[in-house]
């Protein structure tokens, strides 16, 4: 376990140095340091010298990857790129292109996105898990052909329909909820409720399908045969055996994306005006700043790895069969 750990982790400074460069060279080839410094500053009336300030104050000034006026490794440190991405692998994010500590702003928007993803994951896991349970335990049945219908009609609905039609309906109509907004502390499930329940009817389509899938499988194979052959009841099989023996595929899915409810929801927050790592996100490509949108792409790349290395780890506390050597 602790090599294969090590192994895995080997890897992760060659993807994270990959990522950054695709990152970094994706972003200055749509917009070059003059671009930015006219968008912060202004489109009119920017003086050469305004523009020039601000590139140095920030260190855009520089090459972007090679400084053939330097000599020696001073060539390719003294660069925009070095500068940028050397402070990321220490969790360094630096100041945003309007001058805000990215790490200060971070640590305070990942609280309204927790807040969001965690009830929408464990929620929405349990009602998709309850409904695929639902249509293999009646498979080949009237309820197994209506839910798996109503998976393909929810599959193929935008999930903006849903956001829209709800703040229409339950805030607009109804009045129940604030349709947008957000207050920390207790009163926070207010402006909650609706993305998390909104958030929860848009997965149930495509995790419902894929579970019972997965049900299907587990159902077909020779330990069910035995498990009824003894003598056991369908409900017991199906919660007892497949159920358990199910959770190797289903870890995929779920730890994979733990790590990932850091990041917040792009399209919720921005449409709700919750100010999680989301909306933080989408605001920073509108406003072209590099600085954010680069420090969250490698944020988001850490913690994907982190969660494919405990997805792996699981396997072994579910499946006693796999060994990670």
């Amino acid at each position: 376990m602790i090599a294969y750990i090590i192994r895995r982790l080997m890897y992760v400074l060659p993807i994270l140095v990959g990522v950054n460069i695709l990152t970094f060279a994706l972003f200055f080839v749509v917009n070059t340091p003059d671009d930015m410094a006219h968008m912060q500053l202004g489109m009119k009336h920017v003086t050469e010298e305004a523009v020039d300030n601000w590139k140095a104050e920030r260190g855009y000034d520089r090459p972007l990857f090679y400084n053939g006026e330097q000599a020696g490794l001073t060539t390719l440190t003294d660069t925009i790129f070095f500068d940028n991405s050397v402070r990321l692998f220490v969790f360094d994010f630096g100041q945003s292109d309007d001058g805000r500590d990215i790490g200060h702003d971070i640590s305070e928007r990942m609280w309204p996105s927790l807040a969001l993803a965690i009830p929408t994951l464990i929620i929405g896991l349990l009602v998709n898990l309850t409904f695929a349970m639902l249509m293999a335990f009646f498979r080949g049945s009237y309820v197994d052909l209506s839910g798996v219908i109503l998976c393909v009609v929810l599959m193929s609905i935008s999930g903006l329909f849903y956001i829209i039609g709800g703040q229409w309906l339950v805030s607009k109509i109804l009045h129940l909820v604030p349709i947008s907004g957000y207050q920390p502390g207790l009163d926070a499930w207010k402006f909650l409720i609706l993305p998390v329940i909104i958030g929860v009817i848009g997965g149930i389509g495509s995790g419902a399908r894929w579970y019972r899938t997965i049900f299907l499988e587990e159902i077909a194979r020779d330990y069910v045969r035995t498990a009824r052959a003894k003598g056991l009841g369908e409900q017991m099989v199906l919660f007892r055996h497949v159920l358990r023996n199910a959770l190797v595929p289903i870890l995929t899915g779920v730890v994979v994306v733990i790590p990932l409810l850091f990041m917040g929801s792009l399209v919720m927050e921005s449409f709700f005006g919750i100010p999680g790592l989301g909306s933080y996100t989408i605001d920073a490509i509108h406003k072209q700043d590099f600085a954010i949108v680069r420090s969250m792409v490698f944020l988001g790349s850490v913690l994907y790895i982190v969660g494919l290395i405990l997805t792996d780890i699981s396997y072994t506390l579910v499946d006693p069969r796999i060994r990670l050597n």
